[in-house]
């Protein structure tokens, strides 16, 4: 399941990155902000994805570390009790006590058996299961895994593997930070506002087909579109489009003739800004643009 999240995650990232790049290459602004949003999310969805596999794997392990805590520890009292009970058998054993002769080695014994019992009674409750907790934690990590359960050998770095996977890494975020900075370069290139030599046409003409989604389809309406996409977009180029209209010609289309001529530059930013514009319930699509009255 955790592969197939990372499979589709990865495919929307790749897809809403190239649709980023795309946008800001045609300047179509709104666009690019939608596909940024929706990789910022499925980037931060990806991060979740693999911080919840990487807490599991901390839980994982630390319950294995308290279960081998738990049995190494059990072990331990095990060995005591089994020590306790043979140490001082004969103070409990009245069958032994009788064959002692000598009576005053006797009651010295006893006497001194009963002191060190007592002692040892004192110890073990009080200093036994501090010392044997922090034995058995120390214990833990030479105790075997449980059989029962799978045991990932992907985690377990190889003997030696350290340099390698560091010298990995290192180029990983290398050739990562020379992708990066090759694309902000690159887009900086393609985005950036320059001074082209211009043509030697006179004008340039702009065919521009206008769609309405939600309300009734009306020359009136699509003629408001097309005006306020076009108001919009009369400082998009360098050399502001003033003195400029779109003339209606019918089913939507609408036309206009721009002069000067605009650079290939300034006709990639205005197409993007008209197929861009922010006019409620319409959709405007550049059918054609190109220069007209060569020299």
């Amino acid at each position: 399941m955790r592969r197939l999240a990372y499979l589709f995650g990865g495919a929307a990232a790749i897809g809403a990155g190239v649709y980023f790049v795309v946008y800001l290459y045609r300047w179509q602004w709104q666009r690019a902000i939608l596909s940024g949003v929706l990789l910022l999310i499925v980037g931060v969805l990806l991060l979740g994805i693999v911080v919840l596999g990487r807490l599991a794997r901390i839980e994982e392990r630390i319950r294995e570390s308290d279960r081998r805590q738990e049995d190494a520890l059990a072990r331990l009292r095990q060995t005591h009790t089994r020590e306790r009970g043979d140490r001082f058998r004969w103070l409990e054993d009245p069958a032994s006590r009788s064959h002692v002769f000598v009576p005053v080695l006797m009651v010295t014994g006893v006497v001194l058996s009963g002191i060190a019992w007592l002692v040892q009674r004192v110890a073990s409750v009080t200093a036994r299961p501090m010392a044997e907790r922090r034995l058995a934690g120390k214990l833990a990590v030479l105790t075997s895994p449980d059989p029962a359960q799978n045991t990932d050998l992907e985690d377990v770095p190889p003997p030696g593997g350290g340099t390698r996977s560091r010298a990995a890494r290192l180029v990983t975020v290398g050739v990562g930070v020379a992708l990066l900075a090759s694309l902000v370069v690159g887009l900086a290139d393609l985005t950036q506002t320059r001074q082209e030599e211009r043509s030697g046409a006179e004008a340039t003409s702009v065919l521009v087909q206008v769609d309405m989604r939600g309300v009734p389809v009306t020359a009136e309406r699509q003629s408001m579109a097309a005006s306020q996409a076009w108001e919009h977009c009369r400082n998009s180029t360098s050399v502001p489009l003033r003195r400029t209209t779109l003339g209606e010609l019918g089913d939507g289309l609408f036309a206009g003739v721009v002069r000067p001529a605009l650079t290939d530059h300034d006709r990639l930013r205005l197409r993007g800004c008209l197929e861009d514009a922010e006019v409620d319930r319409a959709f405007l699509t550049v059918v054609g643009i190109g220069d007209t009255g060569e020299e």
